[in-house]
């Protein structure tokens, strides 16, 4: 398999995902999920995922589409990226096991669907927290919790993100 066939395999569908999953778990492997959108990829992205991986055998990342990062607020020039080459750049990342693209606000229907056995996020969110209306609040931590799953969250790296990125070009 040529390498780029290798890289876009790993972007698949709901459908597929809900599949792949399914083929990993039973071979016993520990599915880790975490979400984002991953605009310009740096150093903070790749420490953050790298450290989710270590939390388990197979790494998803959920990817907000362009429509849902628009929708988030992040600002009217948001995405830098579009999708398409944010879901490359992931794919193309070796720790990083399947890629999937979702249009809602939330990745509540991909965790309802794919039940990851570890749940991650940064730790600008907090697991305690069961106030859905708090910005803390990790969407889909009550689903994993529910079923026996964990939900973790990982120190960013310092003076890593994309919002300073942005800042410095101006």
């Amino acid at each position: 398999m040529k390498r780029v066939h290798y890289i876009q395999s790993k972007i698949l569908t709901t459908e597929q995902a809900i599949r792949k999953v399914s083929t990993w778990k039973l071979k016993n492997d520990k599915v880790v999920f975490t979400n984002g959108c991953f605009d310009i990829l740096h150093k903070g992205h790749v420490s953050y995922l790298t450290q989710a991986a270590e939390y388990g055998n197979r790494l998803i990342v959920a990817l907000n589409t362009d429509e849902s990062v628009k929708n988030q607020g992040k600002g009217e020039n948001r995405p830098i990226n579009p999708e398409d080459a944010r879901l490359i750049v992931l794919a193309s990342l070796g720790f990083v096991d399947m890629v999937i693209l979702f249009n809602e606000n939330t990745p509540l229907k991909l965790i309802e669907a794919l039940q990851p056995d570890v749940l991650v996020k940064g730790a600008d969110y907090d697991p305690n927290v069961t106030d859905q209306n708090s910005k803390k609040y990790i969407v889909g931590s009550d689903i994993v919790k529910n079923y026996g799953g964990e939900v973790v969250v990982i120190d960013l790296e310092e003076g890593f993100s994309t919002t300073n990125i942005i800042e410095k070009m101006k």
